[in-house]
C-alpha cells in the first residue's frame, strides 16, 4: 500500500499543498508556525490525495469520469447537470477499500483519545489541491460535513467529499478558470469540531472587502455553527477593526452592526442528522454574537496571520479566515484560513468608477441591501426559487439577466456566472452570493430582505452598488457611465490636497486617492444616515407619551446599553471609519450643523425644534452648544469625539466648530466642551474656526488666539457676503464665489491668519467647481485646499498649473 494515506495536521504545511489540498496545508502551516503565539487551531489529520487517486483507480472510475466530462456542453446547464449527478452517484456507491479505511479509523481513534474520548465529533472539509491559491479561491465549491461521529460515519463522510468533486459548481468552476480536472487531486481534513453550535462562529477577513482598503479586519459572525454566515442564510453582526492601532493598548473598534441572527445551526439530536436549524430566543437575537474582548482577540489573532503569510510569500498577503467559539470553554478557535483572492490582484493605481448618468427625474428606487462590489448593472428581472424550477434549466435564464433569490449557495454558480447583477433576500457582505460576485466582478445587494415581492419576472431594472455600503435597485433601465484613471500618472502638487467626506460607508474607497487627510467630515450625515433620530428625543423619549417614537427607539438602540451609549458609539463609529481611512493624517470633524428645520425631520424632532422663518440664518452652529436647551445633545457629541480619540487611539481627528457668530460664542463653546471632558489641547486636540460668516473675516485677529486653524466654508460666506440665499432658484444666477467680494474675504482671512501663525485651509464647493478659484486660493498662500472626491483628479491638474507660475 502507498504510503503517506494519513498525516497529522502539524506535519504539513504550504509545501505540501500537492499533497494534503489548500485548506489542510493551510491548517498544519498555521499549527507549525502560529501556535506558539497563542493562536489557537483544533487539533486533526489529512487524508492525503494518495488516498483520493488510489480509491479513483482501484474502482475503475477514472475512464468513465473522463467519458463524462468530455461530453458536458458548458453552454446548456442541463447537461452540465446531468454529468455532475452521473459522476457523484458513481463515487458515492463505489465501495471504500478495506485497507485504507482502516489507516483513516486509526486515525480518527487516535485524534479522539488525545481529546479523552473514544469516539469524538469531527468536522470533516475537503481539500482540493487547487484550491485557496492566490489566483483562485475554489470557496465552497468542495463540501464540508460537520458534526461527524464515528467510523462509519466518518468513511461515508469521506467518499462523499472525494463526490464533492464533481459537483455541478466545481466542473463549472475549473471549466471556467482553465483548470484541468484531472490533474487536481482532492484531500480530506479531518478536524476536531469546536462546539460553536452552543457559542457563535464566522468568517473575517484582514481587509475591508469592498474597496480593498487593507488597515483593517471585518468580521462577520453569528450564533451557532458557521455554516448559517457562509450560505448568507441570516444577516450576521458586522464588527470592524483599525489594524494598525492593535497592541497599542486602544480600542479601535470601528463599527458594531447588530444583525438579524433569528436562526441558528446546531448538532442534531440523532445519529442520522448531523445538524438541524432552530430559531433564536429574541433576548438573544438583540446580542452582539461577539464580545468586545473577543472582537479584539479575534481581529489581533488575523492580523498575525495575515503577517506570517506575507512574510511567508514576500508580499502582502490579505486573509480570509474562518473562527468559531466554543460555547462550553469561551475559548476562541480558528478552523480555517486561506489568501483572499479578488484585491490582492488588483493595481491600486488604475481606478475604474461607474456612475448613473444625470436624468431630467430622479430614478425611483424599488429597495436596498448590502452592496457587495462597487459597478452598476441594469438588466431583465429572472426570480429563481431553486435550482430545481423551470429556469435553473437555463432555458429561460440568459446571460445578461438580474438573478434575484432568496439566498444561494455554491451549486447557484453556473446560473450566478451568467447574471449582470444579483439581488438576494438574505445573506451578509461575506455570505456565498458576496464571495462569489465579488470573484466574477458583478454586483450584488444582498439581505435585501423582500427582493422576490417587490421584483417581478421580466421587469427592467438597474442595481447600483457604486454609492455606499448600502446597494439600492433602482426601475427602469438607467443609463451607466464609466471612467478610468491612471493615478500614477498625476503630476506631484506641493499644495496639501484634502478631502470632503460625506459618508462613513465611502471613506475606505476613497483611500487610493492622493490626499493629506479629510478637510471636512460632517457630523449631521453621520447623525442623519447612521442614528436616525434627534439626539433629544433619545434623551427624552420616556417623557413625551409617544409610544411609537418609543418602541422605534428601542429598536434602533438593540445591541447597546441605553440610548446615551447608543448616540455616542454610532456617531463614533461614524467620525471613526473616516479618521482610520487616513491615519494619522488629519480628519477636520465639523459638529453638527443642522439647521432647525433639519433637525425638526429627524425622528422625534418636532418635539424639540422650534419654527424659524429663516432657518439659513437662525438657530444653528455654535449657538446651540452652549444653549441649555441643546448642551445635552452637545455633551454627546463630546463623548462621541473623546471615544475615537482616547478609546479608540485615532489622535488624528480635529474639531471644527461651525457658524460661530461672535468671539464670546466661541468663548462659550470652548468652556461647555472642556466641561465635557474635551478640552483644546488634551492629547493633542486642535480646534478650527469655519470660516464662513463675514465676522469670522473682519476679527480673524481675535477670533485667532482661540483657535488652532481656520477653514474657509466658501457656501455660506458666500451667501452672507453676497446677501444672497442660496437655496432660492429666484436668485441663484448671482451666486458666484468667484465675485470680487467674496474674493477680498478669503484674501483677507489668509493674510490675518498668516501673520498671527494660525493655519488656514478652504472645505467649500468652490475649488471642486472651478479651477481658476484653486489658482487663486494658490496665489494667496492658502495652506490646503480640500475637495469632494469626485473633483481630485482636475484639483490635482489645477494646483499644478498654478504651482508652475
Amino acid at each position: 500500500m502507498s504510503e503517506n494515506i494519513v498525516l497529522p495536521l502539524e506535519e504539513v504545511g504550504m509545501e505540501a499543498i500537492a499533497l494534503v489540498g489548500g485548506k489542510s496545508a493551510s491548517l498544519g502551516e498555521m499549527i507549525r508556525g502560529l501556535k506558539s503565539t497563542g493562536v489557537k487551531i483544533p487539533a486533526g489529520f489529512a487524508i492525503t490525495t494518495k488516498a483520493y487517486y488510489e480509491f479513483i483507480q482501484r474502482s475503475g472510475l477514472e475512464q468513465f469520469i473522463k467519458e463524462q466530462i468530455g461530453q458536458i456542453d458548458y453552454n446548456n446547464i442541463t447537461s452540465l447537470r446531468k454529468a455532475g449527478k452521473k459522476i457523484r452517484q458513481a463515487i458515492s456507491s463505489t465501495r471504500f477499500p478495506h485497507d485504507l479505511s482502516e489507516e483513516i479509523i486509526a486515525a480518527y481513534h487516535a485524534l479522539s483519545a488525545s481529546y479523552g474520548h473514544t469516539q469524538t465529533d469531527v468536522a470533516v472539509r475537503s481539500s482540493a489541491t487547487a484550491e485557496d491559491l492566490p489566483d483562485a479561491s475554489f470557496a465552497g465549491q468542495q463540501e464540508t460535513f460537520l458534526n461527524v461521529r464515528g467510523p462509519v460515519a466518518l468513511i461515508d463522510a469521506v467518499r462523499n467529499c472525494f463526490a464533492s468533486l464533481f459537483t455541478d459548481r466545481a466542473i463549472s468552476y475549473r471549466e471556467n478558470f482553465g483548470f484541468d480536472h484531472f490533474s487536481i487531486g482532492l484531500s480530506v481534513c479531518v478536524q476536531k469540531m469546536v462546539r460553536s453550535d452552543l457559542g457563535a462562529s464566522g468568517v473575517a477577513f484582514s481587509l475591508d472587502t469592498e474597496s480593498g482598503f487593507p488597515d483593517v479586519v471585518l468580521i462577520n459572525g453569528a450564533w451557532g455553527l458557521g455554516e448559517m454566515v457562509v450560505q448568507g442564510a441570516i444577516s450576521p453582526d458586522e464588527f470592524i477593526v483599525y489594524k494598525p492601532l492593535l497592541g497599542t493598548g486602544y480600542m479601535p473598534v470601528l463599527e458594531k452592526k447588530l444583525g438579524n441572527k433569528d436562526q441558528k445551526m446546531v448538532y442534531g439530536e440523532h445519529s442520522d442528522e448531523r445538524t438541524r436549524i432552530i430559531p433564536v430566543e429574541k433576548q438573544q437575537q438583540q446580542k452582539f454574537c461577539l464580545t468586545d474582548d473577543q472582537i479584539m482577540l479575534l481581529a489581533e489573532w488575523v492580523k498575525r496571520i495575515e503577517t506570517y503569510y506575507s512574510g511567508k510569500k514576500g508580499k502582502w498577503c490579505p486573509m480570509d479566515i474562518e473562527w468559531a467559539v466554543d460555547g462550553y470553554s469561551q475559548d476562541l478557535y480558528i478552523v480555517q484560513a486561506r489568501p483572499e483572492t479578488i484585491h490582492s490582484r488588483k493595481d491600486r493605481n488604475i481606478v475604474t468608477s461607474q456612475r448613473i448618468a444625470a436624468g431630467a427625474a430622479p430614478a425611483r428606487e424599488i429597495l436596498r441591501g448590502i452592496a457587495v462590489g462597487n459597478k452598476i448593472a441594469a438588466g431583465k428581472v429572472r426570480i429563481l426559487f431553486s435550482l430545481d424550477n423551470r429556469l435553473s434549466a437555463g432555458t429561460d435564464f440568459q446571460p445578461g439577466d438580474i438573478l434575484v433569490t432568496d439566498m444561494t449557495d455554491p451549486d447557484w454558480e453556473p446560473v450566478m456566472k451568467m447574471a449582470s447583477a444579483i439581488v438576494t433576500n438574505k445573506g451578509g457582505r461575506t455570505c456565498h452570493a458576496a464571495i462569489v460576485a465579488r470573484e466574477m466582478g458583478v454586483p450584488a445587494v444582498v439581505g435585501c430582505g423582500n427582493a422576490t415581492e417587490l421584483l417581478s419576472g421580466e421587469q427592467q431594472i438597474t442595481v447600483s452598488c457604486a454609492e455606499g455600503t448600502e446597494g439600492i435597485v433602482y426601475d427602469g433601465r438607467l443609463e451607466i457611465i464609466e471612467e478610468e484613471m491612471d493615478l500614477s500618472a498625476l503630476p506631484a502638487i506641493s499644495t496639501p490636497l484634502m478631502l470632503n467626506v460625506g459618508s462613513p460607508d465611502m471613506a475606505f474607497q476613497f483611500t487610493h486617492l492622493p490626499n493629506n487627510g479629510v478637510g471636512l467630515a460632517r457630523e449631521e450625515f453621520i447623525i442623519n444616515n447612521y442614528i436616525k433620530v434627534h439626539p433629544l428625543a433619545l434623551l427624552h423619549h420616556h417623557t413625551l407619551q409617544d409610544a411609537a417614537l418609543s418602541a422605534e427607539i428601542a429598536r434602533l438602540i438593540r445591541g447597546f446599553d441605553n440610548e446615551e451609549d447608543y448616540f455616542i458609539s454610532k456617531l463614533a463609529f461614524g467620525i471613526g471609519k473616516i479618521a482610520a481611512s487616513c491615519y494619522p493624517r488629519k480628519v477636520i470633524v465639523r459638529f453638527s450643523d443642522f439647521k432647525s428645520n433639519e433637525y425638526y425631520n429627524l425622528l422625534g424632532g418636532k418635539y424639540f425644534e422650534p419654527e424659524e422663518e429663516n432657518p439659513m440664518i437662525g438657530w444653528r452652529g455654535a449657538s446651540r452648544y452652549y444653549s441649555e436647551k441643546y448642551k445635552p445633545a452637545f455633551r454627546l457629541e463630546c463623548e462621541a469625539i473623546r471615544k475615537v480619540r482616547d478609546t479608540m487611539g485615532l489622535s488624528n481627528v480635529v474639531v471644527m466648530i461651525p457658524f460661530c457668530r461672535t468671539v464670546e460664542e466661541l468663548e462659550q463653546v470652548l468652556a461647555v466642551m472642556k466641561s465635557c471632558g474635551l478640552p483644546r489641547g488634551h492629547n493633542g486636540l486642535e480646534v478650527y474656526l469655519m470660516a464662513e460668516l463675514p465676522s469670522n473675516i473682519m476679527m480673524a485677529e481675535e477670533f485667532a488666539p482661540y483657535i488652532d486653524g481656520f477653514s474657509i466654508g466658501s457656501n455660506d460666506l458666500t451667501q452672507l457676503t453676497l446677501g444672497i440665499d442660496r437655496d432660492s432658484a429666484l436668485v441663484a444666477g448671482l451666486y458666484n464665489e468667484m465675485n470680487p467680494a467674496v474674493q477680498r474675504m478669503i484674501s483677507r482671512l489668509i493674510q490675518a491668519a498668516k501673520t498671527h501663525g494660525v493655519k488656514v485651509g478652504i472645505c467649500g464647493q468652490g475649488p471642486s467647481d472651478f479651477p481658476e478659484f484653486t489658482k487663486l486660493l494658490i496665489q494667496q498662500g492658502i495652506d490646503s485646499i480640500s475637495v469632494t472626491p469626485d473633483a481630485v483628479v482636475k484639483t490635482v491638474y489645477a494646483i499644478h498649473e498654478a504651482e508652475r507660475k
